[in-house]
């Protein structure tokens, strides 16, 4: 089943909308609690005011009032009141008798038949015990509260009933929302557009990436100097490049490599070839021209291990094991490895160890291959003895073979380490080329040079921290 995929510009679009609106759903949530207790609580002190008011008023007439609970002063709906009134809401009251008529219509204003026929349809107001009711009315909101009175020296009851007119605190409130509802439409208008402006600064340079990387996967190699704003894009530009570098280098080497193989080839096959030919129409000794052949099977047989190993630490894509290993124990088995040609040509080792024992964590089998090559080549040219010390400072890991030849030609020594360059009495130009890249797989470096006293001088530095 395919992943569904989406575009970054929708992305950025949609991240950006479910800020703006969660922060607006949130502060228009916020502003209207807040709105709505400070209405709740304003009204509920203006009732309470003006129902002090009316108690002072009765208690001083002593006409209309027996008897008043007082009881009713704390009897409210609502769990607290502000302390302060700061935006007064308009009140007023009217009088109402046992069957719900304005027993003085005096006391009535305008309003109050309005709030009487709400009264009358709202079947769960009770004029008994009612405190901070809100009602509506046809476009007007109101808190009442009802209080119960007998009517001196009568039988008959009545209803002081006292109201709160919210309707302007409301309108606002339903003005700021409204506002808010505004505001998010803007802004949704203006995610859009900053959508597009943040997603094409990131599109664009990722096109152009893209377009590179696909440059050089099809084998084009050339650097492309882009300069983007960004950090980020401008460390992967640059990443590229040096890949592009590096690759078009490595496509340089492997074609000019598999040139000089095929000519390192022709040579042994050539000679094989005529040899077998000679033997084929009796022209040579079969004895003769079989022990040339053989030679030359070996000498191919050898190129052939040396290529598939060339091959083998130039891919990219191989892993060797690391480990940490003993050096002075790794040149002492290549020593020992290289003793018996060496002692056909009366040649031998001196090995000189700074200390017992140098760790570095690398792949061995690299390493020890590293060192016999340049053994061999140090027996190929040495006279009587090749000296190999190993030890180590602050900065580095130091390995040394010196021997007692002729020493290195200056035209010759630039080259050694070059693939397919043979000096003078080499084999096949592959041997220091393998040394060179194993070295430097590991971070280290490699250099020769002629001694003071005659003799060529090999020397590899390998990075210190890696030793235990």
């Amino acid at each position: 089943m395919t992943k569904k995929r989406y575009k970054i510009r929708l992305r950025i679009l949609i991240v950006i909308s479910i800020m703006l609106f969660s922060s607006f759903s949130l502060i228009g949530i916020i502003f209207n609690i807040a709105v709505q207790q400070y209405i709740q609580n304003n009204a509920i002190t203006q009732l309470d005011r003006s129902y002090h008011a009316i108690q002072r008023a009765m208690e001083i007439a002593e006409t209309i009032l027996l008897e008043f609970p007082s009881e009713y002063l704390n009897d409210r709906t609502l769990p607290f009141t502000l302390g302060r009134n700061d935006f007064r809401i308009a009140s007023n009251m009217f009088v109402l008798d046992a069957e719900n008529n304005i027993l003085d219509p005096q006391f009535a204003s305008e309003n109050s038949i309005d709030i009487l026929e709400a009264i009358k349809k709202d079947k769960n107001i009770d004029l008994n015990n009612t405190r901070n009711k809100k009602i509506h009315t046809a476009g007007e909101t109101y808190y009442i509260s009802s209080h119960y009175f007998p009517i001196l020296n009568t039988n008959e009851s009545g209803y002081w009933v006292i109201y709160a007119d919210i309707t302007g605190l409301s309108n606002f409130a339903h003005t700021i929302n409204v506002f808010f509802i505004v505001l998010v439409c803007v802004m949704f208008i203006v995610a859009v557009f900053v959508s597009f402006f943040l997603s094409n600064t990131i599109i664009r340079p990722i096109k152009k990436l893209c377009a590179l990387a696909v440059k050089i996967g099809n084998g084009d190699f050339t650097p492309k100097d882009y300069d983007f704003k960004d950090r980020e894009f401008e460390n992967l530009n640059r990443a590229l490049n040096k890949s592009a570098k590096q690759l078009g280098n490595y496509d340089i080497e492997q074609k000019a490599f598999f040139q000089n193989v095929s000519h390192e080839l022709r040579t042994p096959l050539m000679s094989i070839q005529c040899y077998a030919e000679g033997i084929s129409c009796g022209l040579m000794e079969p004895k003769k021209a079989s022990d040339t052949i053989l030679q030359e099977t070996n000498r191919l047989t050898e190129m052939v291990k040396d290529l598939l190993y060339i091959s083998k630490i130039d891919n990219i894509t191989t892993t060797f094991t690391i480990t940490n290993i003993d050096l002075a124990e790794t040149i002492r088995e290549c020593v020992k490895r290289q003793q018996a040609v060496a002692e056909k040509k009366n040649i031998r080792f001196v090995l000189e160890f700074d200390e017992p024992a140098v760790y570095f964590s690398c792949a061995g089998e690299l390493v020890s291959r590293a060192i016999e090559n340049i053994l061999s080549n140090a027996i190929r040219y040495a006279k009587s003895q090749i000296i190999v010390s190993c030890g180590t400072n602050a900065e580095n890991i130091e390995i040394r073979v010196r021997d007692d030849g002729d020493g290195i030609g200056e035209k010759i020594l630039p080259h050694v380490f070059e693939r397919f360059y043979k000096g003078e009495g080499g084999d096949y130009g592959i041997g220091l080329s393998i040394v060179k890249t194993i070295i430097e797989q590991h971070g280290g470096i490699i250099w020769a040079d002629n001694s003071k006293d005659g003799g060529a001088v090999f020397t590899i530095n390998l990075p210190c921290e890696n030793k235990r």
